[in-house]
């Protein structure tokens, strides 16, 4: 749920990101959007097109500039494709595919670095449902660029080379839960990673050679659990983990000196820093720092001298991404999500990084602008531009003539001119907590539109933010507006917002929920005779309280992949001391179940689930809707029992969207889906 050490290590790694591991369907991936029909046509909603996946996922240059590296989603998979860049075009469509990789079903390539110029390393996370939590395996697998030189560096699982020959797992030393901590810019052939043994709770780190998986120990953690940063010359210097007492401590050494010393222990404010990364010369210690009151900051520590000074900090948000030196861990700035697009803010506004970063914001006015990867030589950069109303396009951009070409689109077959704008909205709740969140409108909407509120899953630690959401703009296509809250217990807003969604479950959370709804009716930008919830997970449980708790307030409520008996959750986990810190004691957990609040429901319901869902078990809406059948209240269902937490088949997502736009039409009277066999013709690869 994105909380305690969890939370810690989330934000540590979204911090480290930059830097990290993070057929038919190729196909697609360099066609799609040629001819695809638009979002709306006479008639209905084009449903299909929310439900073509993504070209790529994410794509990298290699350290010359001569290939791109790519994920690309399939069914019930996502694999990595390596394509050989023309020199004439930075168009993909005119790249060669040279390798690909892919592992298993449910199995999905997380993330990938290139070790060296003809070299990848790649990870891989379990994952069932399209709402599933990602699950990292701990596997490490390398490629050379053509696919050749396949590895199992660490995993149990043997792999298929291109030429049908078993490429088993290797039997070297200890296994465990592997992670790269650094690729070694200056090292062609090894990385750093963290190993957690399967019999031990202590990590350690070793050098892992990638060509022949030999791996050299480097250091223990002097905690359980720990996860590392290492400093620019590869010395491990900072160790994060849990005490005895499930409390966070931070350890840290000197460059080449193996005694680990306490830095920083949990107090009864449970506040702490998260190193970053380090200064060119390895002097100064950058931290994510957490604060009693207001967003984490980002500051800086000299370990010698033990002074801290502040760096950046918003007034409101919290860091959202750090900004790395190009192929370094030497932090330079950081995103700021802010009200609506992202900001980038520097620790020198006048680096090499700020200007580079002004000059493409400038160029791509409107838009939120990421540097995803350079060459070494730092000539060519590859360049992400997405909105709220662009899911994503990449452009090469070269820095020597400071011109961009364009290298694919996420979606193309979405053109942002007809896309629904976000804007950012702020409410005041009733206890006077300022809440944040996103108002989705078309342009045709009308002054008054039918309001959909849309919580979102989570519930800790998650947040809404502005970009492309295939949701909110299927439903704004629909006619409707779309509110989208972020309630106390969201993230990116500092600790105390965090904390302040303990044991709130159907209590001040679900308050902030309605009284974002009514402020959008006071406002006059919403029809207050026509008001749905509709949610997933967390936010499944949100949209039934919400008609149970406001029965006057909510015409309908839509709950996918939702959880309705809070008392099942601690069943099924074995964090209770989480459970009970979060969510309440079991008689707090029994009293805040929608599932036993059937009878002050009035509204109709609409309920969808998985039969393999793991997070969200299909108990919980079957268990829900026999309550709602007892008491008389009109319910619908989608099951399917072959789906996780969230539908991956493309005709399971049809379905459910065309089911959920009939829905919210009977009683809000939106646009419905278009015909299902035009929507199959269109979305046909």
């Amino acid at each position: 749920m994105g909380i305690g050490f969890e939370r810690s290590l989330r934000m540590w790694a979204a911090a480290l990101c930059c830097t990290c591991l993070a057929g038919p369907a190729i196909a697609q991936a360099q066609t799609a959007g040629a001819g695809v029909a638009p979002a709306t046509v006479a008639g209905g909603i084009d449903v299909a097109v929310y439900a073509i996946r993504d070209s790529f996922s994410d794509i990298k240059l290699s350290p010359t500039g001569a290939y791109y590296a790519a994920t690309v989603p399939l069914e019930d998979e996502t694999m990595l494709a390596v394509l050989k860049r023309d020199p004439a075009s930075a168009d993909v469509r005119k790249a060669k595919i040279v390798g690909r990789f892919r592992l298993a079903k449910d199995y999905h390539v997380s993330g990938f670095i290139w070790s060296a110029p003809e070299r990848l390393l790649i990870s891989m996370a379990y994952k069932r449902g399209k709402r599933d939590q990602p699950i990292e395996s701990g596997d490490i697998y390398a490629m050379n660029a053509d696919g050749s030189g396949l590895e199992v560096l660490m995993g149990s699982r043997s792999l298929k080379r291109p030429d049908g020959k078993t490429v088993m797992p290797p039997d070297r030393g200890e296994r465990g839960f592997a992670a790269i901590i650094d690729d070694l810019p200056q090292d062609p052939v090894n990385v750093l990673i963290s190993l957690q043994p399967y019999r031990s709770e202590y990590t350690r780190v070793e050098k892992l050679d990638t060509l022949t998986g030999t791996r050299t120990k480097i250091s223990s953690a002097p905690i359980r659990d720990a996860v590392f940063l290492n400093d620019n010359h590869g010395n491990v210097r900072f160790a994060l983990g849990y005490n005895r007492d499930g409390k966070r401590e931070l350890y840290h050494r000197d460059a080449g000196q193996g005694d680990w010393q306490l830095l920083r222990a949990e107090d009864d404010k449970k506040l702490m820093d998260l190193p970053i990364g380090f200064s060119a010369d390895d002097r100064i210690a950058y931290m994510r720092s957490e604060h009693e009151n207001g967003p984490d900051s980002i500051t800086s520590f000299d370990p010698v001298s033990k002074a801290r000074a502040e760096v950046l900090r918003d007034p409101v948000f919290d860091p959202a991404r750090i900004i790395y030196r190009n192929n370094s861990r030497i932090p330079v700035g950081a995103f700021f999500l802010g009200d609506g697009k992202p900001r980038t803010a520097f620790f020198d506004a006048n680096s090499p990084e700020a200007r580079r970063y002004r000059s493409l914001e400038a160029a791509f006015a409107g838009q939120t602008v990421l540097l995803n990867s350079q060459t070494d030589d730092e000539r060519w950069s590859l360049v992400q531009v997405a909105s709220d109303r662009n899911p994503g396009d990449f452009f090469l951009f070269d820095n020597t003539r400071s011109n961009a070409e364009h290298v694919v689109s996420r979606r193309s077959w979405f053109d942002p001119a007809h896309m629904a704008p976000s804007r950012a909205i702020v409410v005041a709740a009733r206890d006077g907590l300022q809440l944040h969140g996103l108002l989705t409108v078309s342009a045709s909407a009308g002054a008054k539109p039918a309001l959909v509120v849309m919580p979102h899953g989570g519930p800790f630690g998650e947040q809404d933010v502005w970009g492309f959401q295939d949701d909110a703009q299927m439903l704004a296509a629909a006619g409707y507006a779309v509110l989208q809250i972020n309630y106390r217990g969201s993230g990116g807003y500092g600790t105390a917002f965090e904390r302040a969604g303990q044991r709130q479950w159907g209590a001040k959370m679900q308050d902030d929920l309605t009284d974002a709804t009514r402020w959008a009716i006071a406002q006059g930008l919403a029809d207050p005779q026509r008001v749905c919830l509709y949610g997933a997970s967390y936010g499944g449980y949100a949209a039934l309280m919400g008609v149970a708790k406001e029965p006057a307030l909510y015409k309908c409520a839509v709950g996918y992949v939702g959880v309705y008996d809070l008392n099942m959750i601690q069943r099924q986990t074995n964090s209770r001391r989480v459970i009970r810190e979060w969510m309440g004691e079991p008689a707090e957990l029994e009293a805040a179940s929608v599932v036993h609040m059937a009878d002050r429901i009035k509204a109709p319901v609409f309920l969808a689930a998985g039969g393999k869902d793991e997070r969200a078990p299909i108990a919980h809406s079957r268990k829900m809707e026999a309550a709602l059948r007892k008491a008389g209240v009109p319910v619908e269902t989608l099951y399917y029992e072959t789906e996780g937490h969230g539908f991956y088949a493309q005709e399971h997502q049809r379905e459910f969207a065309s089911r959920l736009l009939s829905f919210l039409s009977r009683h809000l009277g939106g646009r419905t889906a278009q015909a299902a066999a035009a929507t199959a013709a269109t979305a046909k690869d």
